[in-house]
């Protein structure tokens, strides 16, 4: 599945995230799924703001908390203006009456943070599913089937399925202690000790998020022994 905007052409996308660490890495996700392109990235509402004025964009990633006001405060201000522009909420926000005031602003997406790349291309390509069974101008749906069909395609069918052994929570907390060790990454030992698990149990979840290219290992040599495995984030 590949998205495309009005013309065929990508889905351009502007990111919205204070944390500069965690904005490249959106941006880079947002460039690996074919059909969306980054528009532009903005560190805050009011660059936001700015952004949109000069740009064409399709979607917003937008992180909830940012320096200079809510999230929403933003896209408030964009629908009182005029602006349709859809939205990805990705943020570690987990009110509930937040999800459902975004929902009645027109968020379509709300991804908790940490998340992995599957997660967002996952939604993503689900968006432009949406947006292709949507876009014929004049259309319409012929029964009650066609509109749930239309609005199931925003919906995931369940959840993504692990291999035995490894649980959804566990995989969340290595993710956030591997990306929080930035470019130093963390070795096995060092992973367990920060999650509360025993290391092969950690080196397990490590060896996942590398098998599904989200993680890369490198050995380091000391001077004696054999190499110690670092893993870090690729982001």
């Amino acid at each position: 599945m590949t998205g495309t905007g009005a013309g065929g052409e990508p889905i351009r996308v502007l990111v919205v995230e204070d944390d500069p660490v965690a904005a490249d890495a959106h941006a880079l996700y947002v460039s690996r799924v074919p059909g969306f392109e980054v528009a532009g990235v903005a560190h805050s509402r009011a660059e936001a703001g700015r952004a949109l004025d000069k740009l064409a964009v399709d979607l917003i990633l937008l992180d909830f908390y940012l320096p200079d006001g809510h999230g929403l405060a933003l896209v408030r201000a964009l629908r009182a203006a005029g602006h349709t522009t859809d939205v990805f909420a990705v943020t570690s926000a987990r009110d509930l009456a937040v999800v459902r005031e975004g929902i009645s602003l027109g968020v379509v997406q709300h991804v908790l943070k940490p998340f992995t790349f599957p997660t967002l291309r996952d939604r993503l390509q689900r968006y432009a599913q949406f947006r292709m069974t949507t876009a014929c101008e004049g259309a319409e749906a012929g029964s009650q089937a066609e509109v749930d069909r239309a609005l199931a395609a925003l919906r995931p069918p369940g959840r993504i399925t692990l291999p035995k052994g490894l649980s959804a929570p566990t995989l969340e907390s290595v993710t956030t202690a591997l990306r929080a060790a930035d470019g130093e990454g963390l070795t096995a030992s060092a992973a367990a000790e920060r999650v509360g698990v025993n290391r092969i149990t950690a080196r397990r979840y490590l060896e996942y998020l590398v098998g599904t290219g989200q993680a890369e290992r490198t050995p380091h040599y000391g001077q004696v022994g054999r190499p110690e495995l670092y893993y870090r984030w690729r982001g």
